[in-house]
């Protein structure tokens, strides 16, 4: 299936499943294991995005779900994003890409001027695709690093 026949679209509960699987799969496919103890948003997605008036996307190849990405409201005037995954199969072709695009324009129509994101260090291809996208690097520790994207220079 080409890649230009991408779609993405809101979460629905009946993903809940295999979202959490996917993002899971990803997590424990870098880190070597785990720790779903740090993961509880992603034990009911609806109750941790959704409701609370953030966003959600899947992206999927036909009837596959390939990817994931949401948006948060940190406070006024910033959003966050987390929880971009894209199956590792999929990888490197654009979908992480396509979902973070989407993921700004949303920011851009609910008035964010500021998008930010962190990452672990060592994940080097995640902080490359948010610099390809504009983000600039803040901070960086041992913990990770902390990025942002000034909206109003878009």
């Amino acid at each position: 299936m080409a890649y230009d026949e991408l779609l993405i679209k809101p979460f629905e509960p009946s993903e809940q499943a295999d979202v959490r699987r996917l993002i899971l799969e990803g997590l424990g496919g870098h880190f070597g294991y785990i720790d779903e103890t740090l993961n509880p948003d992603l034990t009911d997605i609806m109750a941790s995005y959704i409701v609370p008036g953030n966003v959600f996307l899947v992206a999927y190849l036909g009837s596959e779900l390939v990817g994931t990405g949401a948006l948060i409201h940190e406070k006024e005037n910033i959003g966050r994003v987390v929880r971009v995954s894209t199956d590792h199969l999929h990888r490197r072709k654009g979908i992480a890409t396509t979902i973070m695009r989407h993921l700004l324009s949303i920011a851009q129509q609910r008035g964010y001027r500021r998008v930010v994101i962190s990452t672990n260090n060592g994940w080097e291809d995640a902080i490359g695709l948010y610099k390809y996208l504009g983000f600039i690097e803040e901070a960086r520790n041992h913990l990770g690093v902390n990025m942002a994207l000034d909206l109003r220079e878009r």
